[in-house]
């Protein structure tokens, strides 16, 4: 069973599994929620793809074949090789850590600071606090693993008056429904967050359908000349709000047609907030959708969705999963051969007549006759290929996937004659982190602008008014690095003045170096290395005073011809801390 037309979409890599042509139609067995009267017809296909890839990674990928037919797929062994490749592209993606920098920071404890350094020193230092309270570290792996899997997911910002912050969630992207009026447009207008709430008999509660909207619109629906100033851009008038409205129906009261953007208002029941608000068009105070969607890969032309890591290598899954199964049923016979017999005397059960069944076994002996003959049938040989084809798709995965061999643990350490030749084999992953953090660096410095905003929208203490700073989220290296080379390279160049303090010491901390704050590790590189150069002119001068009243007690006619050449240079030249003298060619 295929499909029963050609399509090339964001999801045509899976075209080959019969569930995609099955999605939404009527007694869909595979996805019977996909069924649903409220979903529209258009977003089928990137639903089902969600559920194909998470049955991938729950290792149910054989389950899902057998509910759409293939009744063998039930018998596939699954030894999770899709969860290995996804959650290593993950770490890969991720590195060691992540920090959130604002730019021109790093310059803030300088003798004499850069105009706005300041500034951005402390917006580092509040988003960092924000960053905590909120585990962002965390919610950075509930994302990015789903967008890893998946090819998106969704955060969603919101500012809560207790807590004095902006609260970050994260949300499964088979709930997230945006509404693009202009295709141009850079963000949709009004986006949808919508699931269903199964039936709870003990409650009394029949099955519902939620729906959380956040859309932009007039500050006045009766006046859309009327005008708002929001801090974050003082002198400029908006006549932009955004709203939220979050709602639930009963699933009976929708009829067919009636999709998620066309639900019955007058069938709604509205949610309250804790202080008595009902969410209905709730003024949220800021100009923008505060819902940031991460994509997996940089979108292609017109599409806005992105691609699994393991998208493109599906099959060869399917392929490994089979050869896995078939390598178990020729182990079997090769562990417990299958044993021909001929001339030997069978046990008979007394009770039927009929010989009885031989077991292999270990001690085991049977009578033979003089023309007596045992054979037994060797499945070594297609065991040994069998375990060749599961290496060499594991290395075809692998290649495709990008994340290499190398990547995967699997690649023989032997078989790399130099770090070099390792730094090349390592470079489809270079180029696939690469990609990855490239599709996710805007979309972070938006979720920060947007959490400064939230802050000056709440009056938040400490935050005044005025543009927001541009801040980005900064990934560890994702392979290991050569510390030992750094470290030289930091030496020669800073010692030869072609670098700053300041760049050396962000050279070490990409490096790996446990350096936790830059800024400050720099103010003390300078106070050490100001103590030092202090010390040796005191040591110097008390030199000088030595040798004077030497000369002082000396006859008429002597001098002091050898003197100290140390103290006849002086301390001069640049203060090199920790090591880095060596290169600059003094020493303390």
């Amino acid at each position: 069973m295929g499909l029963r037309q050609f399509v090339i979409d964001a999801w045509s890599w899976l075209n080959y599994k019969p569930v995609m042509a099955e999605a939404g139609a009527p007694g869909n067995r595979t996805f019977p929620e996909l069924t649903a009267t409220w979903l529209p017809p258009e977003e089928l296909r990137r639903l089902a793809a969600y559920k194909v890839l998470s049955a991938y990674d729950n290792n149910q990928a054989g389950q899902l074949a057998a509910a759409s037919g293939d009744e063998a797929g039930i018998e596939r062994r699954e030894l999770g090789d899709a969860a290995k490749l996804v959650d290593t592209a993950l770490g890969y993606l991720l590195g060691s850590e992540q920090k959130v920098t604002v730019e021109g920071a790093e310059h803030a404890e300088g003798e004499v600071p850069k105009p706005g350094a300041t500034e951005a020193a402390g917006l580092q230092e509040r988003l960092r606090t924000w960053a905590d309270k909120e585990l962002l570290t965390l919610r950075i792996q509930q994302a990015e693993r789903a967008a890893v899997l998946l090819g998106d997911s969704v955060y969603v910002l919101a500012w809560n008056p207790e807590k004095q912050r902006p609260t970050l969630r994260v949300y499964d992207p088979g709930f997230f429904f945006p509404q693009w009026e202009d295709e141009d447009a850079d963000f949709p207008s009004r986006v949808h967050l919508v699931w269903d709430l199964p039936e709870d008999r003990e409650a009394g509660l029949k099955a519902r359908v939620r729906r959380v909207t956040y859309e932009l619109g007039s500050v006045s629906e009766e006046d859309e000349s009327l005008v708002r100033q929001y801090p974050w851009d003082p002198g400029r008038p908006s006549n932009v709000a955004c709203y939220l409205t979050d709602a639930e129906w009963l699933l009976e009261d929708i009829k067919r047609g009636q999709t998620l953007d066309r639900l019955p208002m007058d069938k709604a029941s509205f949610r309250v907030r804790p202080d008595g608000t009902e969410l209905n068009r709730l003024d949220l105070m800021i100009d923008f959708v505060p819902v940031i969607h991460i994509t997996n890969t940089i979108p292609d032309g017109g599409e806005h969705w992105g691609r699994s890591a393991i998208a493109r290598v599906l099959q060869g899954l399917d392929e490994l999963a089979a050869t896995d199964s078939d390598a178990s049923a020729a182990s079997a016979t090769t562990g417990t051969p299958i044993i021909g017999l001929a001339g030997a005397r069978l046990p008979v059960d007394r009770a039927t007549g009929k010989p009885e069944k031989l077991t292999v076994q270990a001690g085991a002996v049977w009578q033979l006759g003089e023309t007596g003959r045992m054979d037994a049938l060797d499945t070594s040989p297609q065991l040994a290929e069998l375990r060749y084809r599961v290496e060499h798709l594991l290395d075809r995965i692998a290649a495709n996937s990008r994340v290499t061999a190398a990547g995967l643990g699997t690649l023989d350490a032997s078989e790399v004659p130099s770090g070099y030749a390792l730094k090349l084999a390592l470079g489809p992953l270079d180029a696939l982190v690469g990609m990855m953090r490239l599709a996710r660096e805007h979309k972070y410095r938006l979720l920060f602008k947007m959490v400064q905003r939230l802050y000056q929208a709440g009056r938040a203490e400490g935050w005044t008014d005025g543009d927001s700073l541009p801040a980005r989220l900064s990934w560890a290296p994702h392979t290991p690095t050569d510390r030992a080379a750094v470290l030289e390279e930091v030496v020669q160049a800073y010692g030869a003045g072609v670098i700053s303090l300041e760049t050396a010491v962000a050279m070490l901390v990409d490096a790996g170096y446990p350096i936790k704050d830059a800024a400050k590790e720099v103010e003390r590189i300078r106070t050490k290395a100001q103590e030092e150069t202090a010390a040796r002119m005191a040591e110097t001068a008390a030199r000088r005073g030595d040798a004077d009243d030497e000369s002082d007690g000396e006859k008429p006619g002597e001098s002091n011809a050898g003197g100290d050449g140390e103290s006849s240079k002086g301390s001069g030249g640049r203060p090199v801390p920790f090591g880095f003298a060596s290169a600059s060619g003094g020493s303390s």
